[in-house]
């Protein structure tokens, strides 16, 4: 058994591919797509992710709206796709993603448990607002956080310190959950406690930091937090 981890007052949550399956939008699709759906949702995703740090490198900040809809057009174009209506509808897919089945039954433990639950992600604030209105979770959460209100994508620590500054809870008392690797060691290196949720089998990262715990689901979470 994984031993719990104590003194959590707060536990703060990655969007995409942590609460929300990004692979959703072009699934939604596949009977347009057909078998290019499985290679358009991985070079979307990574293009997408690389826009953010570039980005966020350049100070040439835009939000994840336009970040996806470029990292789209990208993805597209390299799978020979030219379909204006498609591209609209994975769009329109993408402001609505499927939450993983265990999420609502893990927030409404924690939030049972006295903690406080939040978002922060790189989306922005209508693309978040409209993925916690389909999955229903509003009620669960204390705070939906985005960059745009530091104007950097993450891992810039200006992000992880919007949580800390909205929710009034200091960084060690914080546990981050992130599918993420290098989300989940970047808040590491920013001193929060992080449970890094590995959906996707990856390696660990050779980057500055250490996630505290490493699950596979997010129905492993209370149980680790001892709610």
């Amino acid at each position: 058994m994984i031993a719990a981890i104590s003194g959590i007052r707060a536990c703060v949550f990655d969007a995409y591919g942590t609460l929300f399956n990004y692979a959703a939008a072009a699934a939604g699709c596949r009977d347009t797509l057909g078998d290019k759906h499985g290679p358009l949702t991985v070079l979307w995703r990574d293009k997408q992710l690389q826009y953010t740090w570039l980005r966020a490198v350049q100070g040439r900040h835009a939000d994840f709206w336009q970040v996806t809809g470029d990292a789209l057009d990208f993805a597209l174009a390299t799978l020979g796709i030219r379909d204006a209506a498609l591209r609209s509808r994975l769009m329109d897919l993408y402001m609505t993603l499927d939450a993983f089945p265990e999420v609502p039954d893990m927030l409404k433990r924690l939030k049972a448990g006295g903690l406080k639950t939040a978002i922060l992600s790189n989306g922005s604030p209508d693309m978040l607002r409209a993925a916690v209105a389909s999955a229903k979770i509003g009620p669960l959460l204390d705070a939906v956080l985005s960059v745009e209100d530091v104007g950097v994508y993450k891992p810039h620590p200006r992000v992880y310190q919007l949580a800390v500054d909205r929710l009034g809870i200091e960084r060690n008392a914080i546990s981050f959950q992130s599918s993420n690797a290098w989300d989940a060691y970047a808040a590491s290196a920013f001193g929060m406690r992080v449970v890094w949720c590995n959906r996707y089998g990856q390696r660990p990262e050779r980057l500055p930091g250490k996630p505290d715990r490493e699950i596979k689901s997010l129905a492993e979470l209370p149980q680790l937090l001892g709610v």
